[in-house]
């Protein structure tokens, strides 16, 4: 690993590192919000390396400065084939605001843990940048700000609704999600010869035209325009969207917006287990480029012992954006390549025997799928778990209890512990477990893989909000913490139980709030890992924050949305 302070391992990031590569010409020239980690956490590391894995020469320009003469806009000239822009791993106004709209000091995706290296709306303004610099060549966008904003969206820090992000940021093209597949035919349709609006059929991406689709099967929405006029419409809009993107074959999504219409082609099937083994097999260095030497990025140092097992998530929580970025279905990697990634990272100079966490968006859910397909193709529920898990959900967790104990059996291993949140909702209910395997499952996890503290997302007290935000009743995690305590005081374990909560959510009064705080009191838990609810793109309560109302049933709701409102529910968290 120590070689690898030699740059010629990390794709380029200046001239001279072009230049020492004795390349001339660079083919994908990518932007990114993010210092430059080269580590499967990190979204622009990952698409970069596709593209190089398929031949093409790539460079990445960093957190290039938007506010001088431009210069890192530049100094790498024009590509041959089209730029490539994201605002990094996360929207670029929830990784600067606070759920208060204050402006945060400090930037984890940043060397030094520095603010200010990234614009506001960074996909808008790197891309307008670009298109103003070299009007003629192709900029495609992607990162979860393009993926979250490819439809009109309420905009909390503006607070108003907002058009889809193709329209503010002049791209050619947008992919949407995890683009690994849209991303690779895009490069090597363009090196055909294709321009942009010829490879519009692509699916997982999003474009705008002028003139109507031809497309078959179209679901065509409430125009921008009706949406800014009639909050209802906007509310309907997101009630087709969400069911439309939870559906086993989605349409084409249609969005007239003035003289354009924003067409959202319908995603890939989710990737297969081979397919995801080749991705993250792929040559990272996982390390930062050796540019941001002595000034540590803390996001990497918060992962770079990580491991990612699975991606997406059919919990459907009404506050969260995984689902509608990642997807709904459960795709896996094998055991041999989880393995292979934990050998690599026991070989780094500063690994001390300690993985920090084996997960994915929720860390039980690896393996898991219906039982039968047809009867998925079939759905539309947001939530495999809610109001109830799913009769036909395959929730064994065999396959992951092993998967722990030959991570746990490894020589170079101490301890692996699990960092993701996990869903007591698929192993318990309120008379304890639901069969042997789930008792397996949960002895192995506080036994082995706990790292003191057992971090659990139970959101509220109250049942009426926990059923708004679709999350089983907090008496189910009454029983949660019920076994954890039974299994720590019968192993000799001096482990806590550290639960999560959010004020704010919808439906949430001060009075729910006063209940929260005596009851978890009561409970003798601490509220240390604890959040004000903030509005993002492309959730439900999200929705139902900017209009009032629910969605689905079209009754109003109360949501706290005057800052003092939403202060005095956040201070309950910490009265005495």
């Amino acid at each position: 690993m120590s070689d690898f302070c030699d740059k010629k391992f990390w794709l380029p990031t200046s001239k001279k590192e072009v230049d020492d590569l004795g390349w001339d010409c660079i083919d994908i020239i990518f932007f990114s919000g993010d210092a430059y980690v080269d580590h499967p956490a990190f979204g622009a590391a990952i698409i970069a390396r596709i593209w190089q894995k398929l031949g093409f020469r790539v460079a990445i320009v960093p957190q290039p400065n938007w506010r001088d003469d431009l210069r890192d806009f530049k100094k790498l000239g024009c590509p041959r084939l089209f730029f490539a822009v994201s605002a990094g791993n996360m929207d670029s106004m929830v990784n600067h605001y606070t759920a208060n709209k204050r402006l945060r000091s400090n930037d984890a995706y940043t060397a030094g843990d520095k603010s200010g290296f990234r614009p506001d709306y960074a996909v808008s303004v790197y891309t307008n940048i670009l298109k103003k610099l070299y009007p003629s060549t192709p900029v495609i966008a992607g990162g979860i700000e393009a993926s979250l904003r490819r439809f009109a969206h309420y905009d909390y820090w503006r607070n108003q609704l907002l058009p889809s992000i193709l329209i503010d940021s002049n791209a050619d093209l947008l992919i949407y999600g995890m683009g690994e597949k849209a991303a690779a035919e895009i490069v090597l349709r363009i090196a055909k010869g294709e321009t942009a609006d010829m490879i519009a059929d692509i699916p997982q991406t999003a474009w705008k035209t002028k003139s109507i689709p031809e497309v078959d099967n179209i679901l065509y929405l409430n125009t921008y325009e009706e949406c800014k006029a009639d909050r209802t419409k906007f509310a309907e809009n997101f009630r087709l969207i969400e069911e439309e993107s939870n559906t086993f074959a989605p349409r084409t999504i249609v969005e007239p917006t003035g003289d354009y219409n924003i067409v959202v082609n319908p995603p890939y099937a989710a990737m297969t287990e081979t397919e995801m083994d080749e991705i993250y097999d792929l040559p990272f260095t996982r390390m930062p480029h050796p540019r941001y030497k002595n000034k540590p990025v803390p996001a990497y140092e918060m992962i770079k012992h990580s491991v990612t097992v699975h991606r997406g998530c059919f919990g459907g929580c009404s506050f969260c954006t995984i689902s509608a970025h990642q997807g709904k279905f459960i795709t896996n990697r094998s055991e041999k390549s989880i393995l292979n990634e934990i050998d690599k990272i026991s070989k780094m100079p500063d690994f001390k025997g300690y993985i920090s966490d084996a997960g994915g968006p929720s860390a039980n859910m690896y393996g898991m799928s219906g039982k039968n397909i047809n009867i998925c193709k079939k759905c539309r529920r947001a939530s495999c778990l809610f109001p109830a898990v799913c009769s036909n959900l395959n929730n064994d967790h065999s396959k992951l209890t092993a998967l722990y104990k030959k991570i746990q059996s490894l020589p170079a291993i101490k301890k692996a512990t699990i960092g993701s949140g996990i869903r007591y909702d698929l192993f318990l209910n309120k008379n304890g477990f639901l069969d042997k395997n789930c008792e397996k499952y949960f002895n192995q996890l506080v036994k082995y893989h706990v790292s003191g503290r057992l971090k659990v997302a139970p959101e509220h007290t109250s049942d009426t909000i926990l059923r708004a935000v679709r999350k089983p009743s907090f008496e189910l995690f009454k029983t949660l913490k019920n076994e954890f305590d039974k299994i720590n005081k019968r192993e000799q374990l001096n482990q806590q139980i550290i639960p999560y909560f959010i004020s704010c959510l919808p439906h949430c009064t001060l009075t729910d709030m006063k209940k929260l705080s005596d009851e978890t009191k009561n409970l003798h838990l601490k509220l240390e890992q604890v959040q004000t609810f903030t509005p993002t793109p492309m959730t439900l309560a999200s929705a139902i924050y900017y209009t009032g109302i629910d969605p689905y049933t079209g009754k109003k709701v109360f949501v706290a949305q005057t800052a003092e409102e939403r202060k005095k529910q956040t201070e309950q968290f910490f009265c005495v």
